[in-house]
């Protein structure tokens, strides 16, 4: 019997002896509270489940009005509404607060049916309620994890992005100003190799603490990443109060851990940023606040840098970069990490994506974002980017040895590089000497890079396509952000920018072009790749959308060719396991 039936039936009962056993049996055994009222909110009989639930006895609840279990959370207005609709319809559902005789405030979903004689008058109401305690808690556990680091207990980089958005868009057109510090360990992988995961853990926690201990409640501190934290210092009036925390965070960081009886000595570069003077929007601010981390990581760790136009680097260190950046090509002296690409369908690695790393007995790991745009003004680009496919290559024969179904590897290309009057031969050359298939390869090319010289892009990426290669639009949305432009070249993936998926499950016009984007691409016979992406949510809302692949950081970072290869065999170990 239907629950609502059954209050029919019980409420039209003139007396309350229920001769009817069965529905006597129901009445005092069902977990969810009953309470009967008069037409004047007096309670006139309840259950078992009614006691347990509020605390009342049956002799303590009958004869009081129903507003005994009032929580005083809802206004006036909620109730009005709740009796209208009542009055209007016959019942109303809902989630409501209430008081348990101990006091204690607590949730519950409530129906309430109004009764009819044959008349057709109302004669008594019938509540119906469910104490929803347990699942509030675990509906708030779930919130709760959504914006928290799990392991420090700050907040993560989801709920970092969320806080920051707020604060930009109440600083518009106001003369606040805000400082953003981007903190990275220092040797980090190091202790985590050498002393293991629990230490490198509690190292973390320690650092996480420490930073805290500096910071004011109006300030906003996350976990970024893995050994990265951003901290937002909001409201100052100088620069100073910046250099001060950035100082105090420094110093304190260089300080012994003491972890396991030992003593763990860590260091922090950082990089800063500030706001407006050097960005409005976060994303720039996160970038630029970025790019200083790296400078202060180059020029001698522990240490934090101010972010400066280009960075302006000093020559001597432009010299060095120079002689260095040409020694590292002609000794082939770069490595190459490779980041997965997961198909949505079966979740499986279907591909991976090279990305040229490069460090240096003098300059240290010097970041991409710092010698490739270098290596593209001086024209070094050229000879880098071969080195890169040679990489690639060697890497391919690699796995063609050691694996079942060789992945294909993506390689992006340098604009500079592909509108080279000899690039097709280059190509040709490099993989003939390999005696690599460029079937096995994918070339990524940005929307600039296609769209600078069509005629030339168009005759190129036919040739590339007729040799065998696949053809991706890379970071598609950070340029000319045109599909229709799209239908001239020969391409077969499209990968959409990681500034789109960054924000796809809180921003709803993002979400909009996401989908526009997938869409149109399907239309084109083009399969779509997402940038980026960093939480499950985001992978659950991709899947909905119809994207095909994804990569980020939610499945794996870029890593050394053996971390790939260990990577692939530990899926393989899990889905045998699965199959036990």
């Amino acid at each position: 019997m239907k629950k609502m039936e059954y209050t029919q039936k019980l409420a039209n009962a003139t007396t309350f002896t229920f001769p009817n056993h069965i529905i006597d049996t129901i009445f005092n055994s069902v977990e969810e509270g009953i309470m009967i009222a008069d037409t004047k909110s007096r309670i006139i009989h309840v259950n078992p489940a009614f006691e347990f639930v509020t605390g009342y006895t049956y002799e303590e609840a009958v004869g009081q009005r129903s507003s005994l279990l009032n929580s005083g959370i809802h206004d006036q207005e909620f109730y009005t509404k709740m009796w209208a609709t009542i009055r209007e319809h016959g019942k109303w559902s809902g989630e409501i607060w209430n008081r348990r005789k101990t006091g204690d405030i607590y949730p519950e979903w409530l129906t309430i049916v109004a009764i009819h004689n044959e008349q057709g008058d109302i004669v008594n109401y019938c509540g119906i309620f469910e104490d929803i305690s347990a699942q509030k808690n675990a509906e708030n556990e779930i919130e709760r994890r959504k914006y928290t680091d799990t392991l420090t207990g700050v907040a993560n980089r989801y709920a970092y992005l969320q806080r920051m958005e707020t604060l930009l868009q109440s600083s518009a057109n106001r003369e606040y100003h805000h400082a953003v510090l981007f903190l990275d360990l220092d040797r980090f992988k190091q202790v985590n190799d050498t002393l293991g995961h629990s230490v490198a853990d509690e190292m973390l926690i320690s650092v996480t603490q420490r930073i805290q201990s500096v910071l004011k409640n109006k300030d906003i501190v996350a976990r970024y990443g893995g050994d990265e934290f951003i901290i937002t210092i909001t409201n100052i009036h100088h620069m100073q109060e910046a250099v001060q925390v950035a100082e105090k965070i420094v110093h304190l960081l260089s300080e012994p851990l003491p972890i396991d009886e030992q003593n763990i000595y860590i260091s922090t570069s950082m990089g800063i940023s500030l706001y407006p003077e050097d960005g409005t929007t976060l994303e720039t601010l996160v970038k630029k606040a970025d790019q200083a981390m790296y400078y202060a990581k180059q020029n001698g760790r522990n240490q934090f840098a101010f972010y400066f136009d280009d960075l302006k680097i000093d020559s001597k260190r432009v010299l060095l970069l120079d002689n260095e950046l040409r020694k590292a090509i002609k000794q082939n002296d770069f490595t190459l990490n490779f980041q997965p690409k997961i198909s949505l369908e079966d979740k499986t690695v279907i591909g991976m994506e090279a990305l040229i790393r490069w460090t240096n007995d003098q300059l240290g790991f010097v970041s991409p974002a710092e010698f490739i745009p270098y290596a593209e003004e001086t024209g070094l680009i050229i000879p880098m980017s071969e080195c890169v496919f040679r990489l690639a290559c060697e890497a391919h024969l690699r796995l063609r040895e050691e694996m079942d179904n060789v992945l294909p590897i993506a390689i992006n290309i340098s604009s500079i590089h592909f509108h080279q009057s000899d690039f097709i031969d280059t190509v040709k050359m490099i993989f003939e000497a390999y005696n690599c298939s460029p079937q096995d390869f994918e070339l990524e090319l940005t929307e600039r890079t296609v769209m600078n010289n069509e005629r030339d892009s168009i005759r190129k990426l036919v040739q590339l396509k007729n040799m065998g290669f696949k053809l991706s639009i890379d970071d598609f949305g950070t340029g000319y952000s045109s599909l229709s432009y799209l239908v001239q070249f020969p391409l077969d993936y499209l990968k959409i920018d990681r500034s789109f998926i960054q924000y796809i499950t809180s921003i709803a016009d993002k979400q909009a072009v996401v989908d526009a984007i997938i869409q149109m691409a399907h239309r084109l016979h083009m399969k779509v790749i997402a940038e980026g992406v960093e939480q499950k949510d985001q992978v659950k809302l991709l899947e909905k959308l119809g994207c095909d692949m994804i990569q980020g950081y939610y499945y794996a970072k870029p890593m050394p060719l053996d971390e790939f290869v260990a990577f692939l065999e530990f899926l393989k170990l899990e889905a045998r396991e699965d199959l036990k």
